[in-house]
């Protein structure tokens, strides 16, 4: 009996050595795979970072380019905007604004689809003009105004926006009367 119950426990530390084998075997298994999918992870993470930062590196002058291009354009676009500016005070200071007339000495319009007639009588002076609205008389200056009613559905206003030696300007409008 001696024979088996020995045989019994020797036989048994080769399958504990084969046991302990097997496990220390899984773990370096596992930590074997564990560090290549690791590296490998890594590698695989690399190489569309790296092509990344190529494709960067390479987009980066033609960004730039994009870049001068826009700032050139906007300079360009302000410099238009700027002529385009002036061009437009020349254009108002040379075309007559709505209701603007210029008379000159000795001259009568009709103004405001005819309802009032204005004549500047004689040459202007220094210090004013002599104006005909609608046949009456008035003696002016820069700034004055007159009112005056063609009719009694309308009424108008006369007044003096500038003169210099040759001629005056005026704005004249007319509105309908207001019922009172």
């Amino acid at each position: 009996m001696t024979d088996g119950t020995d045989s019994g426990r020797a036989g048994s530390r080769p399958a504990r050595k084969g046991a302990l084998l097997v496990i220390l075997a899984s773990v370096l298994l596992l930590v074997g795979s564990t560090v290549v999918g690791y590296l490998l992870g890594r590698d695989l993470a690399r190489r569309p970072l790296a092509s990344a930062l190529q494709l960067l590196q390479q987009l980066q002058p033609e960004a730039q380019k994009f870049k001068a291009k826009i700032d050139e354009q906007t300079n360009t676009i302000i410099g238009l905007e700027t002529k385009l500016k002036r061009t437009e005070a020349i254009l108002h200071s040379i075309l007559p604004k709505e209701n603007t007339y210029t008379v000159l000495a000795n001259q009568s319009i009709s103004v405001a689809g005819g309802h009032i007639l204005i004549g500047l009588i004689g040459a202007p002076r220094n210090n004013g003009i002599t104006l005909n609205i609608n046949g009456k008389q008035h003696q002016a200056s820069t700034g004055d105004i007159f009112e005056t009613t063609p009719d009694p559905a309308t009424k108008c206003q006369v007044k003096v926006q500038s003169f210099d030696m040759f001629e005056a300007t005026i704005v004249a409008n007319c509105a309908k009367a207001q019922a009172k």
